[in-house]
Parts: structure tokens; C-alpha cells; sequence
């Protein structure tokens, strides 16, 4: 398929640099920067509403998800999204930031503890927060955030749009460049839940069981840039023809998006495995404090019975000793 998509689409005319990618140019139905601003406010309203009520609130929580927004505001909103349409690297580029850069800083913003905790105890207010608790903790939540759902899910975002034809024919419209986009971001944020939220979820993995899966991931979204880097002939039909104006040479444009497909996702996962070191480290100390503070008051009865037994055996030596 080739030639401009169809639908209500913004093409830009000018070659790519990096001041048309940051230009603040909005698609004619600006989607995904429309929900980023009401998420952004949303959050913000929340936010302010226990501040101001004296409750505390973590603003370092704060900042990740309101950094989380506006990058996914400026990725989607800006002239990226226009190049993204006919740029395999700019489309690329766009679907590691939803994965994998822009999911990790909207969990550690905790917006589901946030949402239970702003809005009223009262009247209506009651029922959002049951409504929230039970969609938090329900059984459709639990299988969407296993492992064997969310990782297969994060592979087919590779492998499967790619390898099989099937992002070649959605990227040639409107609704099918978008619902790729969403579909980005959704098994971005499934992926991410489970690693390091701190919001009630229907069951969590050990600490150990989450390392695993993220080491399961890290070679996987690498892999595939190889792949692209290797392909002597364009991968993907839709983005061997940009326009002639833009000056760009597919197989080039193919190679920085492997190379990026390769590159830009480490950052994030080493994040998130820095994350997960620190709250298991947090959690055994957590534990072993307590255990501490059980002994002093209470006594351990298996160090005691312990001591006890060898307590017997070198009396029973002493006695039979000539």
C-alpha cells in the first residue's frame, strides 16, 4: 500500500528534522494527546484535592505521571506523529515511548490509589470507589495482567504486526495507525502493572517471579531490531515509499528504526529492574526488622528450643565424661 493514509491525517510536506518533529503541529482529531490532557488533569485535580485537605500525597508520585502525560502528549501531539505516518523510524520510535517509556511513569504514579483515595467517602463518590476497588481486583484483571497474557501480548506487538503483514495493512488509515498506537500503549501499561505497581492488583508475583519476566522481555524487543537491521529489502510494503519531497531512503530509515528497536528500550527496563532491586531489598529489610523486633519482645522458640537441645547435649557430655 502506498501513497498518503486515509482518513482525517496530517501529512507534513517539509524533509524531517528535529525542529519539524517537536513543531506543535495536532493531528485533525488529536486522539491520544486529548486523553494524556484529561488523564494529566484528572490526576492534577486529584492530587490537589488531598493536598489541600491536609492528607499527604507523594509528590515524587506526582511528577512521574505527570511527566508520563506530557511525554505521551508531545510524542502524539507534535510533528512526530505526522512524520510517524510515512516514517518507519519516527512510527518506531513512537511505539518504544508508548511501551516502554511512557507506562512505567504513568504506574509509579499510582493513579489507582490516588483515584481511591481523592474522591469523596460519600454518596456517589462510594460507588466509584467500589466500582475502582472491584475493577482493580477482579478476575478480568487477573488474567489480562498473568504473564501468560501480557507477555505473549508484548511479543505479538513485535513480532506478530510485523512479521505478519498485519501493521502493513492497518498503518494505511486513520483508525488502524491509532488503534496500533492504543494498542501500543495498553500492552505497554499491562506489561508494566504488574512489575511495579504499588495499587491494588488481584495478585501479585514474588520479587523473584518479576525479575523473570522482565530478563524474559529485555532480549526479546532487541532481537527484533536485529532482525530489521539485517533486512536487505524493506520489511514493511507501507513505508518503502515516503514522500519524495522528505529526501529519505527506506532502507536507511529501516535501518534506524531496527536500531532503535535494538537500543532505545534498554534504558527503561534497566529502570524498572533498579526499581524492583530496591523494593525487594526494601521489603527484606522490612522483614527482617520485624522479625527482629518479634524476637526482642517474644522470643525466638526455634533459636531457643535450639539452644536448649545443645544446651542438653553438652551436659549429657560433661555428666558421661570419666
Amino acid at each position: 500500500m502506498t501513497g498518503d493514509p486515509t482518513g482525517p491525517v496530517w501529512v507534513p510536506a517539509a524533509p524531517p528534522d528535529l525542529t519539524q518533529f517537536l513543531a506543535p503541529n495536532l493531528q485533525p482529531i488529536p486522539l491520544i494527546p486529548a486523553i494524556a490532557l484529561v488523564l494529566l488533569v484528572a490526576y492534577s485535580i486529584g492530587a490537589a484535592r488531598l493536598w489541600l485537605t491536609g492528607r499527604r500525597w507523594s509528590v515524587t508520585r506526582t511528577v512521574c505521571f505527570v511527566a508520563g502525560c506530557l511525554i505521551l502528549i508531545i510524542t502524539m501531539g507534535a510533528g512526530l506523529e505526522g512524520y510517524g505516518y510515512r516514517m518507519f523510524s519516527v512510527f518506531m520510535f513512537q511505539q518504544l515511548t508508548l511501551m516502554m517509556a511512557v507506562p512505567p511513569l504513568l504506574v509509579l504514579g499510582s493513579p489507582g490509589t490516588l483515584l481511591l483515595k481523592a474522591v469523596p467517602h460519600r454518596g456517589l463518590g462510594i460507588l466509584v470507589q467500589r466500582a475502582a476497588l472491584t475493577g482493580l481486583r477482579s478476575r478480568a484483571a487477573k488474567l489480562l495482567l498473568h504473564p501468560a497474557v501480557m507477555i505473549p501480548l508484548f511479543l505479538f506487538t513485535f513480532y506478530g504486526l510485523y512479521l505478519s503483514g498485519i501493521a502493513n495493512a492497518l498503518l494505511g488509515s486513520w483508525t488502524g495507525h491509532i488503534g496500533l498506537e492504543l494498542l501500543f500503549l495498553a500492552s505497554g501499561i499491562l506489561f508494566t502493572i504488574p512489575l511495579i505497581s504499588a495499587d491494588p492488583l488481584p495478585a501479585r508475583q514474588s520479587h523473584l517471579g518479576r525479575l523473570l519476566d522482565v530478563f524474559a522481555e529485555m532480549p526479546l524487543h532487541a532481537f527484533f531490531g536485529v532482525i530489521i537491521m539485517l533486512a536487505s529489502v524493506p520489511l514493511i510494503a507501507y513505508f518503502a515509499s515516503p514522500p519524495a519531497s522528505w529526501g529519505i531512503d527506506p532502507l536507511q530509515d529501516q535501518l534506524v528504526a531496527g536500531a532503535l528497536a535494538w537500543s532505545y528500550g534498554e534504558l527503561p527496563t534497566l529502570i524498572i529492574v533498579l526499581v524492583l532491586l530496591s523494593r525487594w531489598h526494601r521489603d527484606d529489610t522490612r522483614r527482617a526488622r520485624a522479625a527482629d523486633r518479634r524476637h526482642d519482645k517474644h522470643g525466638d522458640a526455634d533459636l531457643d528450643a535450639y539452644n536448649d537441645y545443645l544446651h542438653r547435649l553438652n551436659t549429657r557430655d560433661t555428666k558421661e565424661a570419666p
